[in-house]
């Protein structure tokens, strides 16, 4: 039972690196390295199970939250081409303004 779940689980992420190198645009890239993740995440959560350590679950709630962090990371970066503060030179959202008014 638990050889078929392996087995399926590794058969969902070959599927996603198809995806993720031959994926048409950048977001459907990311979705499958976000999905990719999640189902690693499921094989180490298994194999916790199977070899019967239940602190293989420590490491996959730990790679989740990497998961997370690094998709979260990867689509900022993409949007505003830099990690850290944004520039005012960047357009704000739509209805929004970049700049504060001045109080008169």
């Amino acid at each position: 039972m638990f050889f078929a779940a392996s087995l399926a689980l590794l058969a969902a992420m070959l599927l996603m690196l198809v995806r993720l190198f031959a994926g048409p645009s950048l977001y459907d890239r990311v979705l499958a390295l976000n999905a990719f993740g999640t189902k690693t995440v499921l094989l180490i959560g298994l194999v916790g199970f199977v070899t019967d350590r239940p602190d293989f679950m420590d490491i996959a709630l730990l790679y989740a939250l990497i998961n997370f962090v690094g998709t979260i990371a990867v689509l900022k970066f993409f949007r505003y081409r830099a990690l850290g503060d944004i520039d005012e030179d960047v357009p704000a959202e739509p209805g929004g303004s970049s700049k504060p008014e001045a109080s008169q």
